[in-house]
């Protein structure tokens, strides 16, 4: 299987950068699926600088509600005539962030709900029997403090991530999650990959969300070397990280974590 991120907050490639995510993942089975499509159609430029075609890609999954992954449905949509768009029923619910201005509009197009080839999900969906999506997050272990400032559905309500969903692939003995920004927490998600699999992952994609935590140094410091401790419990597993994870958040987990996780940048890729 191989990785390429498309779109993301970085590029040691010369390609263009945007505060979103996109991945294009190739499987051995000779399948292509979109994770996310950023903030706008720039994922599509880069893809096409990267000699990937969009209107290739077999599935097509937005992780959450958010427009910095589901901003670019408009284009895939136009680019792409074939593939179904996966995306939990709930993300074109109202999502806002606070900022200092006050709170801001960050979901997706309500509009946008009636394109045609979208698969409305809840819960698991199997999209084939070695593709599944999951949400139904619960637990708190490493919960992102950032998430204080996302509210939604209501402008008063905080967020609950209920929109949030997550996708593994199992292929030839890995088995690879895919997560869009972690809003639940990563080690939450795992943990909930593991009940839908019956297995630990190999391999993990995931945005972490530790930008704007809110905590002093030190206790931002403390949060991600407790974060480090629990991802290291799954000695097996190699992690990929980006978005918003922030730089300096990843390279505090670098310095714990050593060769168990590196940053994806965009135009970088994987092979798995």
């Amino acid at each position: 299987m191989k990785v390429t991120s498309i779109i993301e907050n970085t590029s040691s490639k010369g390609l263009h950068v945007e505060h979103g995510l996109s991945l294009y993942i190739e499987t051995e089975r000779g399948e292509r699926v979109l994770f996310d499509m950023g903030l706008s159609g720039m994922f599509a430029r880069n893809a096409e600088m990267l000699g990937l075609s969009i209107s290739d890609v077999d599935v097509a999954v937005v992780s959450h509600g958010h427009y910095d992954h589901g901003g670019g449905l408009r284009t895939f949509l136009t680019e792409n005539g074939k593939a179904n768009v996966y995306v939990h029923r709930d993300a074109f619910q109202p999502h806002y962030s606070l900022r200092e201005s006050g709170l801001r509009f960050i979901g997706i197009e309500e509009e946008w709900s009636r394109f045609e080839r979208l698969v409305f999900c809840d819960g698991r969906r199997d999209i084939n029997p070695h593709m599944t999506l999951f949400a139904d997050v619960h637990g708190d272990c490493c919960y992102p403090t950032g998430n204080r400032l996302l509210f939604g559905p209501m402008q008063t309500e905080p967020d609950d991530f209920r929109h949030e969903q997550s996708l593994l692939i199992e292929e030839e003995g890995k088995l690879v999650l895919f997560a869009g920004c972690a809003h639940r927490g990563i080690v939450n998600i795992l943990r909930r990959a593991e009940e839908v699999a019956g297995k630990a992952p190999t391999h993990v994609f995931a945005g972490m969300h530790l930008v704007k935590s809110g905590l002093s140094e030190s206790e931002e410091e403390r949060f991600v070397e407790s974060l480090a401790s629990e991802l290291m419990r799954y000695e097996g597993i190699m992690f990929y990280t980006m978005h918003c994870t922030g730089e300096p958040q990843y390279r505090r987990l670098k310095s714990l974590m050593g060769t168990q996780i590196e940053y994806l940048a965009c135009g970088d890729s994987v092979e798995v």
